[in-house]
């Protein structure tokens, strides 16, 4: 444990062959997550040998053996990371019981029945996964969901099929970015100490300003297609499942109200289960039931599995990080970059924009990107200027949303295409190449926003005033 000396200096955890022997867990990691996302089994469960790797390399490399072993378990036990398993269990519910429900139908219903077609229809379809999203939480679960019907039925509406594709992934990125209930946004809260009403008021303002400028981007190039007809595809949906968006509603009201985030994803569950029970979309024994041996007891079992893997990561990734922090290398980088790079408020932000993308690109997953960069370089960096926790928990998710939504080798973007290609020869339509999402609008707006605020001091906020201007 770092603990302060006599003469005043933190005494950190010695390792063989000094700081390149600290690096060893992260180096082992690293290579790893390449790895497996170059090789396109990127994903939190593939990640997870990565991270005992990582773990276990290190302590050959550790003069105290013990207290190697005391940095990661003080790392698993980390307070911040128990509230983030935490509601990562029933933000995982949750997002399960909407899909489920119906919410897919209901946005599909609500943009496809309004005879759109073109770029509108391409605007349209970034607004659906922007609200879909929002509502679920997951962004590879938006581009499952809503690419095999969205995507054919632009086609055939006469959309761009680079801009109709990238209008779903920026609509994915979007809610990644914004929902309350986003691992993204319950990482970046949680590691900073930032309420979350408090972080989802002040993001707005950046996220909806990216989201405007990508519309206009998607209805100036999203169109220009010959329309053909239009096989029936109206006979999947159901107009019902957009009732679905009050549970969601209820979320963000409560999160903004300053209920705690588990009390607020407890009402929106029970609430979404109540409304999809009432339009007919599913029955109380869906969510929790006795079935035959062998297979799943519901919805709640369903959704807390697609978060079991996100789950064990973060908290080997807290482990990792914490033996870094006790290794002093990190603050050796905090030292550096406070003496040659950062010497101005715009500067530290500007450092906090970057760290955190270099740590997305890559990391084929993003959560765990700012699992390790927020608590042991974002939080230090940002207390020194006097930044409120809610500004640097909204530059670390607005920046871990950018490059990240982009790169072929990141699971969201793999999900996204992999989707949209079978959609392609399902329908029997063109497909873009996978270079396609280096156009994804959002994310170039977004990076745009952030840097623009951070030289400009926009929607800047502080909680005391910095320590230099």
């Amino acid at each position: 444990m770092c603990e302060k000396t006599e003469a005043g200096k933190k005494e950190f955890l010695q390792m063989y062959g000094g700081i390149w022997g600290g690096m060893v867990p992260l180096l082992i990691l690293i290579v790893g997550l390449v790895w497996l996302s170059v090789a396109e089994r990127g994903g939190t469960k593939p990640f997870w040998a990565c991270g005992w790797l990582a773990i276990a390399g290190g302590l050959f490399f550790a003069k105290n053996k013990f207290e190697y072993c005391q940095a990661a378990m003080r790392g698993i036990g980390n307070e911040t990371g128990i509230v983030i398993v935490t509601a990562w269990l029933f933000a995982g519910v949750f997002g399960k019981i909407m899909a489920e429900g119906g919410l897919v139908n209901g946005l599909l219903w609500l943009g496809m029945s309004t005879g759109a077609q073109g770029s509108i229809f391409t605007v349209l379809v970034f607004v659906v996964a922007m609200l879909f999203s929002l509502g679920t939480g997951t962004s590879t679960g938006t581009c499952l969901s809503l690419t095999p019907v969205l995507y054919p039925a632009g086609v055939f509406l006469g959309c761009d099929p680079v801009m109709l594709g990238t209008a779903i992934l920026s609509g994915a990125a979007f809610g990644d970015n914004l929902a309350p209930i986003s691992d993204t946004t319950i990482v970046s809260a949680y590691t900073q100490g930032a309420e979350m009403r408090d972080v989802v008021r002040s993001r707005f303002p950046l996220s909806i300003s990216a989201a405007a400028i990508s519309a206009v981007i998607f209805f100036i190039f999203g169109g220009g297609r010959e329309v053909n007809i239009m096989p029936d595809l109206h006979a999947q949906l159901n107009p019902s499942g957009v009732f679905l968006l009050i549970a969601m509603a209820i979320v963000v009201v409560s999160a903004l109200l300053g209920r705690h985030i588990i009390e607020s994803l407890i009402y929106g569950n029970i609430s979404a289960m109540i409304i999809s029970v009432a339009i007919g979309t599913l029955k109380f024994t869906d969510f929790f039931g006795i079935p035959e041996a062998g297979q799943s007891t519901g919805i709640i079992q369903n959704g807390i599995e697609g978060v079991v893997g996100a789950i064990i990561f973060a908290i080997l990734i807290l482990a990792v990080t914490q033996i870094l922090v006790e290794c002093g290398i990190l603050e050796k980088i905090l030292e550096f970059a406070n003496r040659s790079i950062v010497a101005t408020v715009s500067q530290a932000e500007l450092f906090i924009i970057g760290v955190t993308v270099i740590a997305s690109v890559p990391i084929s997953a993003n959560a765990p990107a700012l699992l390790l960069v927020g608590p042991s370089l974002v939080r230090p960096m940002g207390e020194k200027f006097g930044l409120a926790v809610a500004r640097r928990a909204n530059l670390m998710d607005c920046a871990v949303c950018t490059i990240f939504f982009i790169l072929p080798w990141h699971i969201a973007v793999a999900v996204w295409y992999g989707t949209l290609v079978t959609a392609a020869e399902t329908w029997g339509i063109e497909a873009p190449s996978v270079s396609a999402a280096l156009m994804n609008p959002y994310s170039w707006a977004l990076l745009a926003v952030i840097i623009f605020s951070a030289l400009t001091g926009w929607n800047r906020k502080y909680e005391k005033q910095p320590a230099q201007a």
